[in-house]
């Protein structure tokens, strides 16, 4: 951390903990997969302030914080919490599962119509 409140994106990540690792940090930002104030970044020395605005894409989401301060460990989510302000969009609502199609215990195998009916329910064809 310079004096000014500047620090390396993928140091920010991770004690922010927002991958496990500081080397996964980097290749999170490596990847073009974080944004700074709606700048794509590519190099994990990139450094942040207080602030800026991160667009973080995950696997399977997408998260917007802005740093509140530079971290100075690793400490529990509790501390991580404190280096940012969450403004990611909330979750899209779940649906309930549609139930799963009964069969009576016992019947033997299920029919070829039974088995194309659970594999609609699990997702597949």
């Amino acid at each position: 951390m310079t004096a000014d409140g500047r620090q390396r994106i993928d140091k920010w990540l991770f004690f922010a903990r927002v991958v496990k690792s500081r080397s996964l940090a980097a290749k999170l930002a490596q990847a073009g997969r974080v944004r700074v104030n709606r700048a794509k970044i590519d190099q994990a020395s990139h450094q942040v302030r207080p602030g800026d605005v991160l667009t973080i894409t995950l696997d399977r989401r997408i998260l917007v914080y802005r740093v509140l301060e530079p971290g100075v460990r690793r400490g529990p989510a509790a501390e991580a919490r404190l280096l940012y302000e969450d403004l990611s969009p909330p979750a899209p609502p779940i649906e309930p599962a549609a139930a799963a199609p009964l069969r009576e215990r016992g019947r033997g195998r299920p029919t070829k119509k039974e088995r194309r009916a659970l594999d609609r329910w699990k997702g597949g064809e």
